[in-house]
């Protein structure tokens, strides 16, 4: 008997190793009895629940956090730069203010003055970011974020309230929104592109929205439709491609244009705001045709 269960066992083992060296395209040839057999003597128990089969990947990396103020954070910086971010969310709330105001019905001329207290924030703080040397990418955003509330949306906001009732709430609405999107595409540029320490491409939606408080406040007295083409106009002049000078040039004209400027908003100051503004947004189509020219090669 144990001569013939030692038999058993080895025609057994036989069997087993033919079936696993055969090719995987063979058909099998063992019978459902001699697979009964197998498994009783090599029962296969199947993995446990819950286990995985395979090495799990590894855990992905967590946020990387960027500091706001780069460089050396002594206290002295961060009292510096929470100052230039203090100038940058005060602009931004009178932007908001001016927003309010129009809302409810105030006079335009309060929105306008909240817009040029703005202008004189959104100016305070770039140039104490420069003296104290705590300009980031942090305060870039910011600033470009205080800018599109104060000068795309609030601006807008004022002309309407100023106007409303006098035109098509369509056209005034159309032209309020055109100012809006061409101050967001204005500032969206102005960030990736290359900076030049001569002239803005395009007009700044500072000095846009300087124009637009000043004409509410002087109340110009045009026709509400030269007032919707002049919002209309500096919009395109925002996104437009023309070289337009910086203040710090414009200081340097020569002393006799500044003082036949003050002479003359002495005895009519509507008129010679209208002109000087008239005047700057010539300029830049005038600047981009003389760059053209210079840059033409000259004929032989």
């Amino acid at each position: 008997m144990r001569q013939g269960g030692h038999a058993a066992r080895q025609m057994l083992l036989v069997r087993v190793g033919r079936r696993r060296t055969a090719p995987l395209n063979s058909a099998p040839t063992l019978s459902s009895a001699s697979i009964a057999e197998i498994n009783s003597i090599m029962p296969i128990s199947p993995a446990p629940m819950g286990v995985a089969t395979k090495p799990l990947d590894p855990p992905a990396p967590g946020p990387v956090v960027i500091p706001l103020l780069p460089g050396e954070r002594t206290l002295d910086r961060r009292v510096k730069f929470c100052l230039v971010q203090a100038c940058t969310l005060a602009s931004l709330f009178l932007g908001m203010t001016a927003i309010m105001l129009a809302i409810g019905g105030a006079d335009p001329r309060w929105g306008a003055a909240c817009l040029l207290a703005c202008i004189t924030f959104d100016g305070v703080d770039g140039a104490l970011a420069r003296k104290f040397g705590v300009a980031s990418p942090f305060g870039v955003q910011m600033d470009s974020l205080g800018d599109m509330t104060s000068f795309g949306i609030a601006a807008p906001i004022v002309i309407y309230s100023s106007l409303r009732g006098d035109l098509p709430n369509g056209l005034l609405i159309a032209a309020c929104a055109m100012m809006a999107a061409c101050a967001a595409i204005r500032l969206a540029r102005f960030n990736v592109s290359p900076k030049d320490g001569r002239f803005f491409s395009g007009v700044p939606t500072t000095m846009a929205a300087t124009v637009l408080a000043l004409g509410v406040l002087l109340n110009l007295g045009l026709p509400p439709v030269a007032m919707v083409v002049g919002v209309v106009l500096i919009a395109v002049a925002m996104v437009s491609s023309f070289p337009y000078a910086k203040l710090v040039k414009v200081f340097k004209l020569p002393p006799w244009m500044l003082l036949l400027v003050l002479f003359g908003a002495m005895f009519s100051a509507k008129l010679t705001f209208g002109l000087v503004v008239l005047a700057y947004l010539v300029s830049g189509p005038l600047l981009w045709l003389h760059q053209r020219k210079q840059q033409q090669p000259a004929a032989v």
